[in-house]
């Protein structure tokens, strides 16, 4: 702590903006980190748990209750209540082909809980991509800094130079600490946002395949 205290003393404003920089970055992707982690896990428990159960309720009034207690994330019932929505008479949705209002519906759906699902990745990229660099930038400038400073007293041993070089070295280090928990949760959600979207597509074609022969059957989908 008294190293780092130093180092805030004898930087400037550059430096200290630099520093304060890493920091927010750090706390914005490990805030996101946690709770991505949190949402996630809990969406692929629900779709493992709901869809089943679903499949198993004796109709769609039902299965639809049965599927909102499960689905806490939401991710599942925004697709059958899209199913279920009715077109308003005397407009194209309600003029066009059933099947392709169907699969318009819950392609609009899925489109919008993955994109519920992929929040934050954006943010976890940038952190992961801009922060070894922000740090670089720290280290190069308290470098410059530190040989300013030593220039200005005249006298230039290794002694006097290693010190101040090594503590801007400090910044790397911080933007690498900063950026590659930043990667791997980027590249772990993005495993486990492609899974749920795999189990999705397959709710999405069972509804489809589902109402379509229900229409077929001249029985329709009542919504509870």
């Amino acid at each position: 702590m008294d190293g780092l205290a130093r180092i805030w003393s004898a930087g400037d404003g550059v430096s200290r903006t630099v520093a304060v920089l890493l920091l927010a970055m750090s706390v914005s992707a490990w805030v996101l980190i946690l709770w991505k982690g949190w949402v996630l896990t809990r969406a692929r428990r629900d779709l493992a748990r709901a869809v089943p159960v679903f499949w198993s309720a004796p109709d769609v009034p039902t299965g639809r209750t049965q599927l909102a207690a499960l689905d806490r994330e939401q991710v599942l019932v925004p697709m059958l209540d899209a199913l279920l929505q009715q077109a308003a008479p005397g407009t194209l949705d309600a003029g066009s082909d059933a099947e392709s209002r169907l699969t318009r519906l819950l392609r609009d759906a899925l489109h919008r809980v993955l994109g519920q699902l992929q929040l934050g990745q954006v943010l976890l990229a940038s952190v992961g991509s801009t922060a070894p660099f922000v740090g670089l930038f720290g280290t190069v400038w308290g470098i410059y800094h530190a040989l300013l400073g030593i220039s200005a007293t005249g006298s230039i041993s290794i002694d006097k130079v290693a010190g101040p070089v090594g503590e801007s070295l400090i910044m790397t280090a911080a933007g690498l600490a900063v950026a590659i928990p930043a990667v791997l949760a980027y590249n772990v959600f993005g495993q486990w946002v492609s899974a749920c979207e795999a189990d999705l597509e397959g709710f999405a074609h069972d509804l489809r395949e589902m109402a379509l022969g229900t229409r077929e059957r001249g029985d329709g989908l009542r919504a509870p």
